[in-house]
């Protein structure tokens, strides 16, 4: 069986006055949460076609920034990345996960979906991570996928048909 403490009031150690039980959690920091908690979380979509016929990287406009509360926390970057196609020619997708201005992940080298042979068009679906970042400042970080063709013809496409893209950008007490 639970037990439970009912009381009106609390009086101080050396009896100069009362504590106020309202409101406790007022005075709750995200330095005084325990390792594991969940501190923030910021999440984006988009959903505007993007597409490119280059083998240089682009960004496919998903993009979402995040400003650690503390430098001992972790980042849980989760990313759905959707409407992915190419069209005419013999190519794929590649497909990287960016922090600030330099790849970090990579998402998937070679995407497709070529059932033997070279269609004129190919949905490959999505891809899909978590990718765990520890960036030990408090600084600002953007994280965003950027794609590109992999081979020398055709088009390459990202949220192809409005199809929606998110990225979810959890801030982990360390």
């Amino acid at each position: 069986m639970a037990s439970k403490i009912k009381v009106d009031q609390l009086e101080t150690a050396d009896g100069s006055g009362t504590i106020a039980l309202q409101n406790q959690l007022s005075g709750l920091t995200s330095a005084s949460m325990p390792t594991g908690s969940v501190l923030q979380v910021v999440q984006a979509e988009y959903s505007s076609e993007t597409s490119s016929t280059s083998g240089t990287y682009a960004d496919t406009g998903l993009t979402a920034t995040i400003t650690p509360t503390n430098s001992s926390s972790k980042i849980l970057v989760c990313v759905n990345q959707n409407g992915l196609r190419h069209y005419g020619g013999n190519t794929d997708i590649n497909l990287y996960l960016q922090k600030d201005s330099s790849n970090w992940k990579n998402m998937g080298g070679r995407l497709t979906n070529l059932d033997g042979g070279t269609p004129a068009a190919n949905s490959i679906g999505s891809a899909s991570g978590e990718y765990l970042d520890s960036p030990g400042n408090t600084s600002a970080h953007t994280y965003k996928t950027r794609f590109a063709r992999r081979l020398s013809t055709g088009t390459v496409r990202c949220q192809d048909e409005g199809a929606v893209s998110t990225i979810t950008l959890i801030e982990i007490a360390g």
